[in-house]
């Protein structure tokens, strides 16, 4: 996967592309991040890249002409990338379902807003979807563009040491994951639950899945719901204590 991030501050992407899954990733050649800076291409002698909203209004938004020349120059005889995605508050809410969509793609643009965002034309023109990672307002788009490829990065082949575990995990595995606990076995008299250290692994694992149930259950109805709804693949063991789960906490499994 090849991302291009065109952006008016480059150097905020470089210790990113360094570290952890991102930077082993990049090494091994699995993905790349190409921030490509989009004052380079502004005609105006000063560097100038945005100026004030006709129609009046606070702030200032970027130029079409900037980010077009931009385009046209990193992608020449207008051969377009899969996606071209811009970072903004009015797009579509990033979700897990949204980034497997986006992990099968070879090559992805984003485009990084600053001001009070960027001149519409250039939007339409190069048909931009533009994508939300929440309902809040960052003073630009280079974290949320970093927030998108990490979250993509993570389920595309070979970029963690098991394929399967960026789908275990919290959300995709439609629970969120139960607490985590490491040495020492005491800390400041809080022990760890004894059934992590018993060695039983099938106990272990019943343990989580309730653990999870309960979990989700408190901070996230909503994903509990979508995991009653398609809960029919689970194994006779998991479906035994989904079901005295249910009842339990009285849940309507209808609803």
């Amino acid at each position: 996967m090849k991302y291009d991030v065109f952006t008016l501050f480059p150097d905020i992407l470089g210790s990113f592309k360094e570290y952890s899954i991102i930077g082993r990733g990049c090494d091994r050649g699995i993905i790349s991040i190409n921030p490509i800076d989009i004052r380079v291409y502004t005609e105006d002698k000063h560097k100038r890249v945005d100026d004030y909203p006709y129609g009046g209004g606070y702030g200032m938004v970027m130029q079409a002409e900037p980010i077009s020349n931009a385009l046209e120059a990193t992608y020449p005889n207008g051969k377009m990338p899969d996606k071209l995605l811009y970072m903004s508050a009015k797009g579509r809410k990033m979700d897990a379902d949204y980034c497997k969509e986006l992990s099968h793609l070879d090559n992805i643009a984003l485009l990084c807003g600053h001001y009070e965002g960027v001149d519409e034309r250039v939007l339409k023109r190069y048909d931009f979807e533009e994508v939300s990672i929440g309902d809040y307002i960052l003073t630009g788009g280079e974290v949320a563009a970093m927030v998108l490829i990490e979250a993509v990065s993570r389920l595309i082949d070979g970029m963690l040491a098991n394929n399967e575990a960026a789908f275990e995990e919290s959300i995709y595995s439609g629970l969120l994951e139960p607490p985590s606990y490491t040495r020492p076995e005491i800390f400041k008299g809080d022990k760890v639950p004894d059934i992590l250290l018993s060695g039983n692994h099938a106990k272990i694992e019943e343990w989580k899945f309730k653990n999870s149930l309960e979990l989700t259950l408190q901070k996230r109805p909503d994903l509990l719901n979508l995991f009653l709804a398609g809960s029919g693949s689970l194994d006779k063991r998991r479906r035994k204590i989904l079901e005295e789960f249910i009842i339990e906490n009285n849940l309507d499994i209808d609803k």
